[in-house]
């Protein structure tokens, strides 16, 4: 006798497609792997008795990878990945010891029939299963077909056995996309995850982590979620002005009145429309409207719409969601989960699934009257040629299903009777109104037939306050007319929903990726789930998606993702050769990734621990922060501001010192070690607390009595090659003592060794330039008789005088600051700032990241 070796994609399933098969008359077994049963009886096939054998898979049997060497992050070179690193199909999940166990059953087998899910993944696991069990096969004929494919979109007995009697042959095209992918995924998604997370890691405070991955689908997923954040981040509210007006006619409740105009941005000009509508106590009626209008019934349910209401209205996340409705699908209760389709076959029976909801207490009611009156045609959807929608397979109750499982099974019954039934019909009733010379409307909404709402109340009409019975030329009473004064708000997170329906609108991943790319977004610490399902970027997922901006743009939209699974559809429908595309997008990507290597090191620039008020939340924030190098500046990711900060130079944290105005910390610029450098504050370097100071003043130049990093407390005196700028103690320079001018690019190297360098309050009685006390080493001392202290001027002092030598700082660049002239000695400032206000657009936690 021969023998049928039959395999499912999950073991449920394998058990519900051999007990409608055998009638319930099978036997069962275990498999080696401990896992997946073998389902065994003996049957009718291509018109002769024969054994069957049912058994499954948990999904996929293999999965690619690198050969083990090109496996090693630290010997390998993450370019080589693209091309020179080989793959190979290794076991998806070892333990289980699949393919000896598909092996073992295939043995001595004449036929296979494949009962894997019907999408692509499923005909790559079609080959997947083949490869294992064909060398161990009978041969049989040379021209007898062996190998058969079972489609099938529900697990009933009309449509498994329908698919019984109508086998074809796996889909090789659809395969080769899925190959195709993987292959991308994988190179594409190692290459840029081990060449960021070894370049980030120690790196960038708030950036460490394990694992800093990339996608080609992940990322652009990412990417709309931060794209939302900026535009919150960046929305400034506007004030706006709206005219309100009341009116009565008799012992009727007030009507609220929306004016036309809608609003202005001007008080000016609000006041003076409600100045024109206060010239009349009347409300005159221009005109009254009734309109039938129609709420149409959805189109029937497709994975993206039930993962999108699953987030919005059930708070279920959509990878859970899958989870759900795939097993939901297992046990017999729905459809294939996974279709883009919204148009029922012609053949379909909906009459035949209605009827199996008519015992069902919540829903029997509807049901049954539309049993009796007749079906309503569903709506015209699309076609996709790969699954009906998805439509409940047979009653459930919650006890069956529990809690999860009953409200999605809910949803999808409700959505399936709404998608039969009729359209929703009201009435709109609009009234308009003149007061004065302005024009005022209302509008209200009467319920004529509910329709489908009835089964989905949550779209109904809601009930409104009734609208007077009145005509043209009638008048009401003024109540009132204000001007409200009100401001516009940013968008909201975006909630899970609405990145779906842009993630399909846009091509990002399938009906089936979809959740998983949401998931490992969460997963992997880049968004977090707030209420409502809203996804909000963390630090870490906002600093990439700019630092991918800032580099190459294209990583992160979703264009060139969309454009290769155009490119790999073309595959699964044969239009497209399977090695041409891969290799294309390969080389894209190639050429892509080298240059993020290359100019990753320019765009990021480390700046660890600053810390700065915010009173827009008013608290202290400290993060880990990263600061581009150009054009540098600073950003704020909690208020979105901006701080400029000096070009061409280097920017580090100065001591956690602080500017005693605002309370910002200090950073100090610096142009190498041949050159020069200077605290500053980027508060007040971008708001100059002092008339006298210009924008882009640092510390060197500020004119703050008291300060010990202003130019009053280290100004020793003027520049002796410029007319307008002082030398200023270097007090970082140390133990290679320098003071540098403010304005050219002069600097004086004085008292190498010296412990210490201090500027005094005395001043020079000959040149007016401040006193220098030195502390030198006892052990280099260049003072008589071994002396280690000495305060005189830098000038004139004969001590002194052998100690110093003139230089010109090496500058990249010349710098472009303000100016602020000072001459002579320090010019000890007195300008005064009153009582200090806190930064406007403040710094909570100065990530200052790819800005």
């Amino acid at each position: 006798m021969r023998a049928v070796l039959m395999v499912a994609e999950k073991p449920s399933l394998a058990q519900s497609i051999a007990k409608i098969l055998s009638k319930g008359s099978c036997t069962s077994r275990k498999g080696l792997n401990g896992v997946c049963s073998v389902h065994e009886y003996t049957g009718i096939f291509q018109g002769q008795t024969v054994r069957f054998k049912m058994t499954s898979v948990c999904g996929h049997v293999m999965t690619l990878d690198f050969i083990g060497k090109y496996n090693n992050w630290d010997k390998v070179d993450p370019a080589e990945l693209f091309s020179k690193a080989p793959t190979e199909k290794k076991e998806a999940t070892p333990k289980l010891n699949m393919v000896k166990f598909l092996q073992v059953e295939a043995r001595s087998c004449d036929y296979v029939v494949l009962w894997l899910d019907c999408d692509k993944e499923g005909e790559n696991i079609c080959y997947e299963v083949l490869d294992a069990i064909q060398p161990v096969m009978n041969k049989g004929n040379v021209r007898e077909t062996n190998v058969y494919r079972a489609k099938f979109s529900s697990i009933t007995d009309i449509d498994i056995w329908n698919a019984m009697n109508h086998l074809g042959e796996p889909n090789h095209n659809e395969a080769l996309s899925v190959d195709a992918r993987q292959e991308l995924d994988l190179r594409i998604g190692c290459a840029f995850t081990r060449f960021q997370t070894k370049y980030f890691q120690g790196k960038y405070g708030n950036l460490d982590s394990s694992l800093i991955s990339f996608g080609p689908c992940q990322t652009p997923t990412l990417g709309f979620c931060v794209e939302r954040h900026d535009k919150i981040q960046s929305f400034k509210p506007e004030t706006y002005w709206v005219l309100q007006a009341k009116v009565f006619k008799g012992k009727d409740s007030p009507l609220t009145l929306d004016w036309n105009r809608v609003r202005v941005f001007d008080r000016e000009v609000g006041q003076m429309f409600v100045n024109l509508a206060k010239t009349s106590r009347e409300a005159q009626v221009e005109s009254v409207s009734k309109k039938e209008k129609t709420k149409q019934r959805p189109q029937a349910l497709n994975t993206v719409e039930m993962l999108r209401v699953a987030s919005s209205a059930l708070g279920m996340g959509p990878q859970h969601a899958m989870q759900i409705a795939e097993r939901l699908y297992t046990q017999g209760y729905i459809s294939y989960p996974r279709t883009e389709t919204t148009h029922y076959p012609e053949n379909f029976d909906l009459k035949g699934t209605l009827k199996q909801q008519t015992n069902n207490t919540i829903w029997a009611e509807e049901v049954k009257a539309l049993l009796s009156t007749g079906l309503n045609r569903p709506r015209k959807g699309t076609d996709a040629g790969d699954h009906p929608p998805i439509t409940p397979m047979r009653a459930a109750s919650e006890g069956e299903l529990g809690s999860d499982g009953w409200q999605l099974y809910e949803y999808i019954t409700r959505h399936f009777i709404a998608t039969v039934s009729q359209d929703c019909k009201y009435l709109l009733t609009t009234i308009e109104f003149i007061i004065g010379t302005e024009a005022f409307s209302c509008s209200g909404k009467t319920l004529l037939s509910p329709g489908y709402t009835t089964v989905m109340p949550w779209q109904g009409i809601p009930p409104e306050e009734t609208r007077p019975d009145c005509e043209r030329g009638d008048s009401f009473t003024v109540d009132e007319i204000k001007l409200l004064e009100k401001q516009t708000s940013p968008p909201d997170y975006l909630t899970e929903a609405e990145l779906i329906t842009l993630m399909e609108k846009h091509g990002i991943g399938t009906d089936a990726s979809i959740p998983v790319h949401i998931n490992n977004i969460c997963q992997r610490n880049y968004v977090t789930v707030e209420n409502g399902r809203k996804l909000k970027p963390t630090n870490l997922g906002i600093v990439l998606v700019h630092g991918y901006h800032k580099i190459d743009a294209e990583l992160v939209l979703p264009t060139i993702r969309s454009a290769v699974e155009k490119q790999l559809n073309l595959i699964a429908l044969g239009k497209a050769n399977y090695h041409q595309v891969l290799q294309h997008a390969l080389d894209i990507f190639k050429r892509k990734f080298h240059y993020f290597v290359d100019s990753i090191t320019s765009k990021f620039t480390p700046l660890r621990d600053y810390t700065s008020y915010c009173d827009q939340c008013s608290m202290w924030k400290k993060n880990k922060s990263i600061l581009i190098a150009k054009p540098s500046r600073l950003h704020c990711s909690h208020c979105d501001e901006t701080y400029s900060l000096p070009q061409n130079g280097a920017i580090k944290l100065y001591k956690e010192l602080r500017c005693p105005l605002d309370d910002f910390e200090l950073v100090l610029w610096t142009s190498g070690a041949r050159g020069k450098s200077y605290p500053l504050c980027p508060y007040c370097f971008s708001n100059p607390p002092f008339r006298d100071m210009k924008k882009g003043m640092g510390c060197n130049e500020c004119t703050h009595p008291s300060c010990q990093h202003s130019l009053n407390s280290l100004g020793i005196g003027q520049c002796v090659e410029c007319d307008s700028g002082v030398l200023v103690l270097d007090p970082t320079s140390g133990p290679k003592w320098r003071m540098a001018c403010n304005k050219c690019n002069v600097v004086v190297h004085f008292f190498e060794y010296a412990h210490r360098v201090q500027v005094a309050q005395e001043s020079c009685n000959a040149c007016d330039a401040s006193l220098v006390a030195v502390d030198f080493n006892k052990t280099r001392t260049p003072l008589p008789a071994g002396e280690t202290q000495h305060t005189g001027c830098v000038f004139c002092d004969p001590v002194f005088q052998d100690l110093v030598e003139l230089k010109h700082a090496t500058m990249r660049h010349s710098m472009h600051r303000g100016g602020g002239a000072r001459r002579g000695g320090r010019g000890r400032g007195r300008g005064r700032r009153g009582n200090p206000k806190k930064p406007k657009d403040k710094m909570a936690a100065l990530a200052a990241y790819f800005v």
